[in-house]
């Protein structure tokens, strides 16, 4: 009989899925991330259709993690530090509701855990912060282009000048929770 812990799952929407989903990748105890989209109406959503705005469907990435090597708590602390909570429905350069800060948690557990976190993260902020903590509703996977993204396009534009530095910053504030 071994001793090991079931996986978990967090699903996180703090801009775009790009950026999460390539740092989450490095993190020890991580063991997959997936993007898609979550917390919307529409039933079929595209890639256009929720850069549209219309479709109520955040950016997200799910990810399955092992909690004996990382905690839910250490992957929401890895999300408060790798994106701006304090800005509604913004990352940077990209607007729109479907770039919102959001905690999409799965069990009471998850739920308590994120309050606390985000209630302990506002002395770490300065403007208030306005993460959304939403219980789980429907997952839709991206298209598979968005899969990897960053890994498979280290030098587009985008990856370069929006993804690289989250990763990096990411590396050097979690050097211990490295792969």
């Amino acid at each position: 009989m071994t001793n090991q812990s079931a996986p978990q799952v967090a699903i996180l929407g703090g801009g775009c899925f790009w950026c999460l989903e390539a740092v989450y990748l490095e993190a020890r105890g991580v063991l997959h991330v997936e993007s898609g989209y979550m917390g919307g109406h529409d039933p079929a959503p595209t890639y256009e259709a929720v850069c549209g705005g219309g479709t109520g469907h955040a950016e997200v990435v799910r990810i399955a993690f092992d909690p004996a090597v990382i905690s839910y708590r250490d992957i929401l602390e890895v999300f408060f530090t790798i994106h701006d909570p304090t800005t509604l429905n913004r990352q940077g350069n990209d607007v729109g509701t479907q770039y919102r800060s959001v905690i999409f948690y799965q069990s009471p557990e998850q739920e308590a855990t994120a309050r606390q976190v985000i209630a302990e993260m506002a002395n770490v902020w300065d403007g208030p912060i306005v993460t959304e903590v939403q219980p789980v509703t429907t997952w839709y996977k991206a298209e598979d282009y968005h899969q990897n993204y960053f890994q498979q396009n280290p030098l587009q534009g985008y990856c370069a000048f929006v993804v690289a530095p989250k990763v990096a910053k990411f590396r050097k504030t979690f050097t211990d929770r490295l792969k």
